[in-house]
């Protein structure tokens, strides 16, 4: 077994959600992205070189809350991030999850081809504005933001007829 890196994501997991139905876009999407935050991920919060960490999401009023425990078993401050900068980005997400249901039910490769793209996309914004927000409070790769945004992403399943 490979030891974690110090820098990474132990393990993470998201809190205060509806069931996600399973075989959907959404629970894909939230499989690989915790899967993938455990297996590889570069995560350094408030300059804390105690890694790796265990990492708590939850939505709060409309808010993204971190809680976060380093190796050593210290409980990091709290992190909470207003999420009203990625209403726009949420709601394209969902738009993008509906039009790829809808493509797979049609059978059209080509256009669930050109739908992964603008996911693809979304998805690298999303990250992009979750680096920078977080720039003095979370070190991180591109490849662990674009997973964290995806999990913001399914926090907001519940909410997502809301957002159409």
């Amino acid at each position: 077994m490979t030891k974690p890196l110090k820098t990474a994501i132990k393990s993470i997991r998201i809190e205060n959600i509806t069931a996600t139905p399973e075989g959907t876009l959404i629970a894909r999407d939230r499989d690989i992205a915790l899967r993938d935050l455990e297996a590889a991920s570069h995560f350094i919060p408030f300059k804390d070189a105690a890694g790796p960490y265990d990492v708590c999401l939850t939505l709060e009023e409309n808010r993204l809350v971190f809680r976060i425990q380093n190796a050593q078993g210290d409980k990091l401050p709290m992190l909470v991030l207003s999420l009203k900068p990625y209403r726009r980005l949420i709601k394209d997400y969902f738009l993008i999850v509906r039009s790829y249901d809808e493509a797979v039910q049609d059978g059209k490769p080509s256009r669930i081809e050109a739908i992964d793209m603008g996911r693809r996309g979304l998805h690298n914004e999303g990250a992009g504005l979750l680096i920078e927000r977080l720039e003095d409070k979370i070190e991180m790769d591109e490849d662990t933001a674009r997973r964290l945004f995806t999990l913001i992403c399914v926090l907001h399943s519940a909410h997502a007829p809301a957002l159409w």
